[in-house]
């Protein structure tokens, strides 16, 4: 991403080996819900959907969290209060645990994003680290179909590319900020105003120079999800040693592309990110409603379908983020808050029927002796949704819901028996329940 794909940028005002490192990183009857949630009268006639089976035995990837960027030389640092905000678990948080942040070409710039990214491990985030460009002294311009000054990493220079990353990730840790991965390159595939990479020259890297950084690498942050960039690292086993992470960015990808049989084949004991996208859109308000339901399904598909293990917004502050400009969490912000809140890192996601009803999207989560179950009514009519629990109950549920008045709104807790529950969820709305 750049600023300039949504915004004018005139707008705007020696270290140890990767290895070694890496070795000691971690690697129910018919519930009555409160008044105050969806009720039938919210929406009018109220419709039935298949009952949703969630199995928390049948388990699914592990979540590393929800997060969004941080990047203080285009938009400004987060406020001592946005950083709260951002990565806080309490009511009016937002309650991401992942932090991504640029690494700057100059060392003297390293420290820009330094206090949001120490704030975000205080509050229990993981922080990660994307380049746009290497050090000028690093690059060569070359021709690149109608470019004529497009810039490309120097093959004499990736062994030096390497120190750079290394250097940056030593100069985080040093400065209380332990970085979970480091990123080659962000979108090489879509680089107009920074750094090509192909795909042989991101597998050359891998294989001959990523094996001496001192975290885990993340790779290779495709602008589209596209897989002649990713394909050739799963298919090449000495490159493929040297990644920890598959990231990827969703900007116009299909639904339908969001399933990755290649990653599932081969890609055992990585890991699936999704470290950059808006959606739907930079133009609209991020309090548009409905639309901001389409945030959620988004989500639920890069859970599901997709199977990501995380998901990082763009920026964290902005008008059409997950925080407005004011600080205060915008409708997007707040579907986002329905899975960052209550899934937390180390959380597994577990079976569930993911379409009860045409417009209802449903995902559940076990983790911390809790199952988490968020569902997502995009529809124009209240649904009335059994949920049933396979194997395993807990005594009570607790909710949370947003609708067109309310963000993430307390519902209460009820009593939960014979593993089973009814709610109705209102016309277009987002709740989640925490089963406990």
């Amino acid at each position: 991403m750049t600023q300039s794909r949504n915004e004018p940028l005139g707008a705007e005002k020696g270290s140890t080996s990767r290895r070694t490192v890496l070795a000691t990183l971690g690697a129910l009857p018919v519930l009555t819900v409160a008044p105050s949630a969806a009720r039938a009268s919210d929406a009018g006639a109220v419709t039935a959907a298949a009952t949703a089976v969630i199995d928390p035995s049948a388990t699914r990837q592990t979540i590393r969290g929800f997060g969004g960027m941080s990047h203080a030389a285009w938009i400004g640092e987060l406020t001592a209060a946005q950083r709260d905000t951002a990565f806080g678990t309490g009511d009016g948080r937002l309650g991401f645990s992942l932090l991504r942040i640029p690494v700057p070409e100059d060392r003297a710039a390293w420290n820009r994003d330094l206090a949001t990214a120490k704030r975000a491990v205080e509050l229990g985030a993981a922080v990660i680290a994307s380049p746009w460009n290497p050090p000028a002294s690093m690059v060569e311009t070359f021709v690149h179909g109608s470019q004529t000054n497009a810039r490309r990493l120097r093959y004499d220079m990736y062994g030096a590319y390497a120190q750079h990353l290394n250097d940056f990730n030593t100069y985080l840790r040093n400065n209380g900020v332990n970085l979970y991965a480091i990123s080659v390159q962000n979108e090489p595939d879509y680089a107009q105003d920074w750094t090509w990479w192909t795909p042989t020259e991101m597998v050359r890297f891998l294989r001959e120079n990523a094996g001496s950084i001192g975290t885990r690498v993340i790779a290779p942050e495709s602008f589209q999800y596209l897989r002649n960039m990713s394909d050739p690292i799963l298919n090449d086993s000495a490159a493929l040693a040297n990644v920890d992470v598959i990231g990827a960015h969703l900007y116009g990808t299909s639904f339908a592309n969001f399933p990755y049989p290649l990653f599932k084949q081969k890609g055992a004991g990585k890991e699936l990110w999704m470290t950059e996208v808006y959606y739907p859109n930079s133009t609209d308000s991020a309090d548009l409603w409905p639309q901001a339901l389409d945030v959620g399904e988004h989500i639920h598909r890069a859970m599901v379908d997709a199977e990501f293990q995380a998901y990082i917004w763009w920026y964290i502050r902005r008008s059409y983020g997950p925080m407005r400009e004011d600080g205060t969490i915008s409708k997007r912000g707040a579907t986002m808050a329905h899975f960052a809140r209550f899934v937390r890192p180390g959380y597994t996601r577990v079976e569930a029927t993911a379409k009860p009803a045409a417009d209802v999207y449903v995902s559940a989560y076990r983790g911390g002796g809790s199952t988490v179950v968020v569902a997502v009514n995009k529809g124009a009519a209240a649904v009335s949704q059994q949920f049933t629990l396979a194997n395993s109950a807990g005594p009570t549920v607790s909710s949370w819901l947003t609708d067109a008045s309310r963000n993430v709104a307390s519902q209460g807790t009820t009593a939960v028996s014979n593993g089973s529950f009814t709610v109705t969820l209102p016309a277009r709305s987002m709740m989640t329940f925490v089963i406990r």
